[in-house]
């Protein structure tokens, strides 16, 4: 085996992991956005039927417990596109799915007093989600 080609196999080797280099990223960031999704979905659906998974009674500063329930179920059918979006590198999913990941930071510090380790837990995850995006987002997959 000569030389040179060797050093063509190692390029092709390494322009093979460059290629393929923060997908995983991307794929992380869509699968936390769609859980995301799905469990505002179904909170939603849950505030909307007025289930006992809420506490009944309670005073809300806009609105009641229905419009929230619509609200979190609208947020949920978009975080679901934005999720299908990143999956195939739309532009505009990628900046949407940061917003959406950086809001919900900021909303975790207003339930840090009452869930302290789970509030944590999902800023990390949404730090996380914010890197895969800004970092890897824009790379074109790599055709198979």
């Amino acid at each position: 085996m000569s030389s040179a080609s060797s050093r063509a196999q190692d390029a092709m080797r390494y322009g093979d992991y460059e290629g393929s280099h923060g997908e995983g990223w991307v794929i992380f960031a869509g699968i936390i956005i769609m859980i995301a999704g799905t469990l505002n979905f179904i909170y939603g659906i849950a505030a909307i039927a007025n289930s006992h998974f809420y506490v009944a009674n309670t005073r809300y500063v806009v609105g009641d417990l229905k419009a929230w329930g619509w609200a979190v179920m609208l947020l949920g059918v978009l975080q679901f596109c934005v999720a299908l979006g990143i999956w195939v590198r739309a532009g505009w999913a990628r900046w949407t799915g940061v917003l959406i990941a950086a809001l919900n930071a900021i909303a975790q510090l207003l339930f840090i007093a009452a869930y302290p380790l789970l509030s944590l837990a999902i800023i990390v995850l949404d730090v996380l989600v914010i890197y895969g995006l800004v970092a890897y987002g824009d790379r074109a997959p790599e055709p198979t």
